[in-house]
Order: C-alpha cells, then structure tokens, then sequence
C-alpha cells in the first residue's frame, strides 16, 4: 500500500519533466470542470500519453510496472469484484501475491488513488499491492474479461423490457430512448463500438441471419466474430445505428449512408456507416477510423527507406498527375493524406475533392462531393481551377470525364494526386487509356504510380521457425544451395491466438521516366510497361512481399493474399 499520500500526480509529472507548470493549471482548471480524473484530463487534452503518465509513476513511486496485453488471469481472480466496481476506479486484479496469499495485486492507472484501493480492500478482505499499468490496456482488458457479459445483459435487459412490443413499437422506442445515456440498447451499441476500438479493429459488420444477429469484426483484415444477440433485438439495434449516423430510421428498403463521431478512451473516431437491406433484415457495417488516423508523418507509412526516396522525389515534381492505386482498405487515403499533409506549406493552395471527406486537414481547403446539389468530381474540379490551386487530390477517379479534367489539369500547371482502383502501377495506364486519354497527353502528365497492399505483420512473440520447401523455394526464385529460414505464424495470448499483430504496406512504385513515356505514347502495352520499369529499378508488389518473407516480417501465405502471380 502507498502511503505518501501527499504525493500528487501533477506534481510528479511536473518534477520529471514531462509537463509544466502552466500546462497543469490548465488541466487542474478543467479538471473542476468535468470532474474526472487528472490523468485522463491530460492525456484528452494532447499533453501527455498514459504510457508516459505509468513510466512516470513506476519511476517516482519505485511500484511496478506490468503490460497486460496477451496475460491471463485467472477466472477466480477476475470475479473478485463486479466489472462496474473496477470499471469506475480503472483497475483490475492480476492474481495474488506469490510471497502472501492475502495480498492481491491489482494493476491501477492511478496508484494514487487511495480511495480505489480501499474500496477494493474491503470488497476482497484482501490487502492490495498495486500495480501501474496504462489506462487504455486496463479498459481492454475490462472488455475481455467483462465486455461480452455487459453487451449481453444490456440486451437480455432491453429484450425484458420490450418483449411484449411489436418490431415497430420497438423502433419507436428505440427513437426514444436515443437521448437517454442509461438506455439499455445505448450502452449495448457503445460497448460494441468500444470493445471493436480496443481491439484495433477497422469494421464492424451486424449481420443479419435468419435467427440470429452476429456481430464480426474485421481485425488487421480478417473478420472475426465477436458476439451472437436473438433476431429480435436487430430492429432495435438498427434503429439506435440509424440515430446515430443521422439516417432516417423508418427506411428500411433503400440502403443508407450515415456518419458519427465518437470518443474512445480519450481519442476521437469518425465513423461511416453504411445500411443495406438483405434478406432477413438490415445489414450494418461501421467502418471505424480515428480522426487523427490518416494523417501521419511520411515515416510512419512503413515505406522501407529507398522506396521514402523515390515517392518524395515524385511528390516534389511541380506539375503533373501522382496516382495511388490498390482495392479498398489497402491504405490509399491514409497514403494520400500524408502525402497532402507533405505538401501543406503556407505559401501553397491545396484543395481536394473527396466523397466523403474522410479526415480535416488544417490549412487545406476540402470539398465534399454532393450529387444531390449537383457537384460531383467533375464540376467540382472544374470550379476548383478557377481557385487559383497549386495542388489538387481528387478522392478517386471514377469515369472519363474526371480523368480528362485531371489530366487538363496537369498539363495547365498543377500538381494533381488521386486513386485509381487497379491492380498494378503499369495497369493503372492502360486503364487511363481505356478511360478515353489520349495516350500522349497521359504521357505528358503522369508523373509517378504507385499501387499498395496491406499485409499482416506475424507475432514476433510466437511466429515459429522453419527450413523452406523446395516450393517455397521456387515461389520466392531462391536458389536450392542458399540457406533459408522462413517462418510461420502460431498463435498466442499476444496476438489473440491469430498468429498475426498488426500490418504493414507492400508498395510497388513507378516514377515515370522518359523511356516509360515514350511506350505510354506508343500505346505500349501493361507489361511493356513493367518490364521497362522493373529494368529501371522498380520492385513488384511481389517482390516487395517476397523481401518481407525472406526477413521474418510475415508469412508465405500472406505474399500469395497479395500478390500470386
């Protein structure tokens, strides 16, 4: 047990450091405000991490520090005290000390929070020794353990209260419990959208079976199914969705398109949502993306560094077009995002056109498309040239008409970045030519392609070792006498029993030369292309997957998801 109780965190964090004087004034000021707590005032303000709040404490206070991410705990040990109870203090317990069975360790946020600690002391007769841990792990942990039993009882709560109602009394009610924070069908929806957040997940799909509502989550491109609800519960659910994405609840044939934002655990989340009539009801997918998400430096695109090299070599060409090619969720928007947030400089003019806008950026002007009022890609681009740009994104090229007006624009001065759905950088040129551009003109304003994938990163904590297979061999042109390590994933606590934790970009880029566009002008054909830019340096998103394989960073299987030739 901690005894110096008058030791403070703000004054910890301001002896080391790691915020100053005035900084904490601001946040003690707005802490009387809201009335949480110090830390989490800090962290959603943007000071400090909660990473750097727990090294900090671990430091001054000499308690240990713990990950929680892949432990287990024992279920005995969980159950000690009611998910609500450790939900308010953000705490959990880890098991008992192995040195006295009647001290019980339990991993805190705040190690100076007496309070949690006595509390939880008279509720286990147990004497508690903490531990620090971060705020956000605490709170995944509390989903794992807890998550799937709140969801579950928020739905048996809201299904008791309206079982004797008819599936349009349900929605009504469901309209009209939309404000009520303690609605059982509001925190069930919450804690969905919670727990997919905590575990990193980018989607969420609400299935809708014929018995049954099965709710997945997409998680480093897989989906994994979460949480099975009774059939009857899926009006309610969609009408609460529907609330939140601004969409019209009583539509139930047409499909819709919303979007919300939302805080989680202090971080901001835009999220669109899309409804879709099937067979047995509606299906609802969330695509979950955080507001800060797609602006990231150009280091964190996980570009190795000669590849760094050539795209801002593309990007610092004056005019010209710069396409970004790949299937959706490759990371084609967070890649253009970085590359606008690149370009911003004071003495620059950047507008985009986009549908929908995905992501502020401050300092560049953003253009939603809005077919009802009459601006697609097209008019928009064509007022936008009479705002005096230096650069223009365009959110995706979709028919001829854009293609041609972005070219124009090219050609007249601009620098113009957009997307392409293509398969390869070489193909996204005859796909432009097949558009309707004379192969001249693209020759004249393509400056540089490059087409993208996302591959799982394996586990390094259980990804297992093994001697390569004459096949494996041969998919990765390694010859028979090389030595060659491959490895596999497994599954563990870490990683979710997947095997896999997190991705990482496969890029192929192709910076235009004058031998590539004399072919394009020649109306060369899509491997002509290639092979003239594989001779020049360029490496495949086969051979950028393969190089991934051949350093242990993911999986054979994984290449082949992405690029089987």
């Amino acid at each position: 047990m901690i005894t110096k109780k008058k030791l403070r965190l703000g004054d910890i964090l301001v002896v080391q450091g790691l915020i100053t004087e005035e900084q904490l004034q601001r946040c003690l000021d707005e802490q009387k405000k809201t009335h949480e707590r110090l830390g989490r005032c800090l962290v959603s303000g943007g000071v400090i991490t909660d990473k750097e709040i727990a090294r900090a404490l671990h430091v001054q206070l000499g308690v240990p520090l713990v990950e929680l991410r892949g432990m287990r705990i024992p279920e005995e040990v969980v159950n000690l005290v009611s998910g609500a109870i450790l939900r308010r203090h953000s705490v959990i317990p880890l098991g008992y000390d192995p040195e006295d069975s009647s001290a019980l360790l339990l991993a805190m946020a705040d190690p100076l929070d007496i309070n949690a600690q006595d509390d939880i002391s008279i509720i286990t007769n147990l004497r508690v020794e903490p531990r620090i841990a971060t705020e956000s792990e605490i709170q995944a942990m509390l989903d794992r353990y807890f998550g799937s039993d709140e969801a579950m009882s928020a739905a048996e709560q809201y299904a008791k209260e309206r079982e004797t109602q008819t599936t349009a009394a349900l929605v009504a009610a469901a309209a009209e419990d939309a404000s009520l924070a303690t609605s059982p069908m509001v925190q069930l929806v919450r804690s969905v959208i919670e727990q997919a957040v905590r575990l990193r997940a980018s989607d969420i799909h609400i299935d809708a079976l014929e018995k049954k509502v099965r709710i997945r989550f997409r998680v480093d491109g897989t989906l994994v199914e979460k949480m099975l609800y009774d059939i009857n519960l899926l009006p309610a659910i969609t009408a609460r969705v529907k609330i939140l994405g601004g969409m019209d609840i009583s539509e139930r044939r047409k499909p819709q398109d919303g979007r919300m934002s939302l805080t989680v655990d202090r971080r901001d989340y835009d999220i669109r949502i899309s409804c879709l009539p099937s067979f047995f009801g509606e299906k609802i997918v969330l695509r979950l993306q955080q507001a800060s998400g797609l602006t990231r430096t150009m280091n964190e695109l996980g570009m190795r560094e000669w590849e760094m090299g050539v795209f801002r070599r593309i990007l610092s060409n004056p005019n010209g077009i710069i396409l970004v090619t790949g299937p959706t969720g490759s990371g084609k928007s967070t890649t253009l995002y970085t590359a606008l947030s690149a370009l911003n400089r004071e003495g620059v003019n950047i507008i985009t056109v986009e549908d929908p806008v995905e992501a502020s950026i401050a300092g560049i002007n953003q253009v939603q498309v809005n077919p009802k009022a009459e601006l697609t890609f097209a008019t928009a681009l064509r007022s936008i040239l009479r705002q005096d740009p230096d650069s223009i994104m365009i959110g995706e090229i979709r028919d001829g008409e854009t293609a041609s007006i972005a070219v124009q624009a090219s050609i007249t001065g601009h620098l113009v970045v957009s997307t392409l759905h293509t398969n390869s950088s070489a193909a996204t040129v005859t796909r432009l030519i097949d558009m309707g551009i004379e192969p001249f003109l693209l020759a004249d304003s393509l400056v540089g392609v490059l087409a993208q994938r996302l591959i799982r990163r394996l586990c390094e904590n259980c990804r297992t070792a093994h001697d390569a297979t004459e096949e494996e061999r041969r998919l990765l042109n390694v010859p028979p006498e090389r030595e060659l390590t491959l490895y596999e994933p497994a599954g563990c606590s870490l990683c979710g029993d997947t095997g896999y934790y997190g991705r990482i970009g496969v890029y192929e880029i192709m910076d235009v030369s004058p031998e590539i566009r004399r072919v394009i002008s020649a109306r060369g054909t899509t491997e002509q292309i290639r092979d003239i830019a594989i001779s020049e340096g360029m490496h495949t998103l086969r051979k950028s997957a393969s190089d991934y394989v051949l350093d242990g960073v993911t999986s054979l299987a994984e290449m082949l998801k992405v690029a089987f030739e």
